[in-house]
């Protein structure tokens, strides 16, 4: 009898977990459980004690489960006091930065368990014929007009000529629709041309980007009024006027929120006419364009003390437009921002009189601007700076793996060397990462999405990556990328990195306050409605019950799945990949959801408003999924380019390293979470027999190498729209060049180093005089030896650098 009811109370559990697993409802789980009540009640199998603590622990869980004003009134009521004490209180600017943007793709991530054929029926971003031939025409004629080292060294700014081109084929007007005169592009071709421009000059690319990205252009479009939209878009997209854009303030830089300048709605003089307008005081810096700008948004805090708007003294932050010819308007000075050459300067106003319709789409939209910032915001972080960040990872792929198949050392390309085929791999494999999540991101926005968490995630990631890409890159190239010159392609990328990490939103910001602290409210299934539902003034207790019935099921569901999931190792989740390789990570991604599904639910429970100050545990979480959507995006992308085999380490390599990532901001997470038992407990779900991931293997990191050491389909594919220069004095040209040939010179190479070694030739001889001595020997043909000669002539002139005058005023080599 005792055997009989023990696996009475096996099978009730296994209905229960069962029940919780596939989040069943009520109904049904009450229906089933109960039905297996009665069926080992009548059999005999459950009797005594236990047939009555199961059959009282079912009626009491059926009863408040489907009894909801019982639960309402004995569970919900008194548990909203609590929740109201510990739910965290949100600001009028954190809850419009909230609201801001759509949920996209991260919100499947959050759910525990991603929907992938969602992720898989997104339509490939592509471009159209116009923006190609762009691409292919406009773009390259600019690149090749472009000279980085004078731009940046010698004249600090962009040639007549060029700032000429740009606004003659309407760069400034990429974003503007053809109807306004622009070129209405999408954002893809807008990620595209910037990306391609970049690798060529950096100074270039942020001039041409900040006009199409926040700025008035955009700010326009969306807010502004029919008569400013006909009189100023038109200006902008032919480039008679230049924008910019001033937000930062000495006192207010990540906290854009707290701008000091002010505008006070008063009476004053405009056109020889006393006319209701703002009365303006700003003082604004690291602005750029503002230097040469003649058109001038500006981000202020309004003011109504008279209230002649008939609303509150305090209406809040503000956008307007204002000529910068306009009276009491300063520009013209500039900051050097580390030695880069693009137009950035600081501007101020004292007591600068504007009409009322000057505001961003009028007297109505005063007071909306830090909505309408917020609602912008999430596009220029999807396009402008992730595109920066893989034009320098296209830039350092496609030449510092030729720069490192050339040159040699010990008689050996570097290459070869495993110390530099470990830099080479990480190049190689976050290229591919940067690329995935540039075309899915900005596909996001060109689906209309306007994705707010996805964007923090592009903007601070790719920007790091970058960092680190650049940084590898450096070191192949050791003191050939030290020494500054026009024969330096990577110097002024390596200084710029701290620009990119810095603006629009400091990535440590970002990291710590921003991914998770707004991802968890917006893509979390059901929090942004308890909070709405537990701060409302009159909650609706019905709602509330609803909602957290709702939540402690995706709770309980999540619990069991990441038990489910550790024991098994994720072997048995469905994976809609069937490429054996990837189909194994493609189950890791879905169960570290899971894992982050119950770590933040775990974390807002235990922590409630504290978790907003406990940075460090946000900012892991947000860890958590950033790299889940960096893994999704590699995984559309191989998807998308028709699962080429050619890819297949490539992806392997990428998932590797964010499933390793995960796993060290799991480690990090269980090891510091406030409640230490909790933290052991959830590491002994999610991983009851330790660490699941690790970094990729060095036998991942050589395969991917070895497609950046010679021409190959995915060199060309992931560094498309890397400029490569036809002229034969430059160091691109002459990187291609020699890539194309080494093949047919390394046969040449080994029987000269082989008739060295066998003492058929003398080692004292220099390279030319040990090639002649090969041809007299009759170890290399005369054609041959030619062959040799002039490689080794166009290899030397790749490793060269540049030597300047005593006072470096002048290149002299």
């Amino acid at each position: 009898m005792e055997l009989a009811n023990f696996i009475s109370l096996v099978i009730l559990i296994g209905l229960v977990l069962t029940s919780a697993f596939f989040q069943l409802s009520i109904i049904l789980w009450t229906s089933l459980i109960g039905a297996g009540l009665v069926a080992l009640s009548f059999s005999g199998s459950l009797t005594g004690f236990p047939f009555v603590m199961a059959w009282f622990c079912y009626l009491v869980a059926a009863a408040f489960a489907n009894l909801h004003k019982l639960r309402q009134r004995y569970l919900v009521q008194p548990a909203l006091k609590n929740l109201q004490k510990r739910m965290p209180t949100i600001s009028n600017t954190e809850r419009e930065a909230i609201e801001a943007g759509n949920t996209w793709w991260e919100k499947e991530l959050f759910s525990g368990s991603p929907h992938w054929k969602k992720l898989f029926s997104i339509p490939r971003p592509s471009l159209t014929q116009e923006e190609q031939s762009f691409l292919d025409n406009q773009v390259e004629q600019l690149c090749a007009m472009l000279n980085d080292w004078q731009i940046t060294y010698e004249n600090r700014d962009l040639p007549e000529d060029v700032w000429g081109y740009l606004k003659k084929e309407k760069f400034f007007g990429m974003v503007i629709p053809k109807q306004y005169g622009g070129l209405g592009f999408s954002a893809l071709a807008h990620s595209t041309v910037v990306m391609k421009i970049a690798t060529r000059s950096l100074s270039a690319a942020v001039n041409t980007m900040v006009p199409n990205s926040l700025g008035p252009a955009e700010l326009l479009l969306h807010y502004g009024t029919d008569e400013q939209k006909n009189y100023y878009l038109p200006r902008l997209a032919s480039g008679m006027e230049i924008p910019c854009f001033a937000l930062t303030a000495p006192g207010a830089g990540s906290d854009a929120g707290s701008i000091p300048d002010t505008g006070i709605v008063c009476r004053g003089e405009y056109d020889g006419k006393e006319t209701v307008g703002i009365r303006l005081n700003w003082d604004k810096r690291y602005i750029t364009l503002a230097p040469v700008a003649t058109v001038l948004g500006l981000a202020f805090q309004l003011y109504d003390p008279d209230r002649l708007l008939g609303g509150e003294e305090n209406m809040g932050i503000t956008l307007c437009l204002i000529p910068t010819s306009h009276p009491g308007v300063e520009i013209g000075s500039r900051h050097f921002p580390l030695q880069l050459a693009f137009m950035n300067g600081p501007t101020r106003g004292r007591d600068v009189f504007i009409p009322l319709d000057w505001i961003i789409g009028g007297p109505k939209m005063a007071g909306q601007g830090w909505r309408m910032l917020m609602e912008c915001l999430s596009i220029g972080r999807s396009i402008s700076l992730p595109a920066l960040a893989t034009a320098c990872g296209k830039i350092s792929y496609r030449y510092t793996g030729a720069y490192a198949r050339l040159r040699r050392q010990f008689n050996t390309p570097i290459a070869s060397f495993e110390g530099i085929e470990e830099a080479l791999g990480n190049i190689a494999g976050y290229t591919y990462i940067l690329e995935a999540s540039r075309m899915m991101t900005a596909g996001a926005v060109d689906l209309k999405v306007k994705p707010s968490i996805a964007s923090a995630i592009a903007k601070y990631h790719m920007t790091e990556i970058s960092r680190t890409v650049i940084a590898h890159a450096m070191d192949v190239h050791a003191g050939h990328m030290i020494q500054v010159g026009p024969r330096n392609f990577l110097a002024n990328l390596h200084f710029a990195i701290p620009i990119s990490i810095t603006v629009e939103g400091a990535n440590i910001l970002t990291r710590n306050l921003i991914i998770f602290g707004q991802g968890a409210i917006r893509c979390h299934p059901y929090l942004l409605k308890e909070v709405e539902l537990i701060t409302a003034k009159d909650t609706k207790i019905e709602a509330l019950d609803r909602v957290l019935m709702s939540h402690i099921g995706f709770f309980v569901s999540n619990l069991l799945r990441n038990l489910a999931y550790g024991l098994t190792g994720g072997k048995f989740i469905f994976a809609t990949i069937k490429q054996k390789r990837i189909k194994r990570y493609q189950r890791q991604l879905t169960r570290m959801s899971a894992a982050l599904a119950l770590m933040s639910d775990t974390s807002l429970m235990l922590l409630g408003g504290s978790l907003k100050r406990r940075e460090r545990i946000s900012a892991r979480l947000g860890d958590i999924l950033s790299q889940l959507y960096l893994a999704s995006t590699v995984l559309k992308y191989f998807h998308d380019n028709n699962k080429p085999e050619t890819d297949v380490d490539y992806v392997c390599w990428s998932l590797q390293q964010c499933l390793q990532k995960i796993q060290v901001a799991c480690d990090d997470w269980f090891e510091n979470f406030p409640h230490p038992f909790v933290g052991k407990l959830l590491n002994w779900i999610i991983f009851p027999f330790g660490s699941a991931y690790k970094n990729p293997k060095d036998e991942l990191h050589k395969n991917i190498v070895l497609s950046m050491l010679s021409p190959s389909e995915i060199r060309d594919r992931l560094t498309q729209y890397c400029y490569v220069s036809k002229q034969e004095d430059e160091l691109s040209y002459r990187l291609e060049k020699a890539l194309a040939k080494v093949s047919t010179i390394d046969p040449l190479w080994k029987k000269l180093q082989k008739a060295v070694q066998s003492g058929v030739i003398l080692n004292r001889y220099n390279f030319a005089e040990r090639v002649r001595a090969a041809e007299q020997a009759g170890v290399l043909s005369a054609d041959e030896a030619h062959t040799l000669n002039e490689f080794e002539s166009l290899r030397n002139e790749i490793i060269k650098v540049n030597e300047f005058s005593f006072d470096l005023s002048k290149v002299i080599a």
